[in-house]
């Protein structure tokens, strides 16, 4: 079964709205298990890290039992960072298709996150790499390598900014 350009933009769409509306286990459930999730730090003005293992990441789950812990503590309030919650908007745009067969698909996407927390309006831009696989019931994201373009960053970031 082939997905076209809507059906997979409302597979993202929805996990937009999910963290927008802190629907976290919701939001978990489209992860696979062995899902690696990224997001590497810039080494210099124009160069990413290029690797998670062998340099410092700004945020790296291995499998999906790291998000797991992650939205247990926003849950649980036991995360300082996430306390309170912040209220963000979460904007997708241009997305590709990278490639495709019967069993997984290749995004690439922009976004831009609004954030309003503490009385303060904070914004983080970038772009997305996705695998997302399609061949159970429900498609569900098998790797997540997210670049942020931002140049300063004063806070901690969480999986809810990106």
């Amino acid at each position: 079964m082939t997905h076209d350009i809507l059906s997979i933009s409302a597979f993202l769409y929805n996990e937009a709205r999910l963290l927008d509306d802190r629907q976290w286990d919701e939001w978990l459930s489209l992860y696979a298990e062995d899902v690696e999730f990224w997001l590497p730090c810039w080494t210099d003005e124009d160069t990413l890290v290029e690797s998670p293992t062998n340099a410092v990441s700004l945020l790296y789950y291995a499998n999906r039992s790291g998000l797991e812990d992650r939205i247990f503590r926003i849950k649980t309030e036991r995360s300082g960072a996430s306390s309170p919650e912040p209220r963000t908007v979460h904007q997708i745009s241009n997305i590709e298709i990278l490639e495709q067969n019967i069993h997984q698909i290749k995004l690439r996407f922009n976004w831009h996150t609004m954030i309003y927390r503490f009385k303060k309006i904070e914004q983080f831009f970038g772009q997305s790499f996705y695998t997302v696989q399609i061949n159970g019931q429900q498609p569900q994201i098998k790797n997540k390598k997210v670049i942020l373009m931002n140049d300063y960053i004063n806070q901690v970031l969480d999986i809810y900014h990106i």
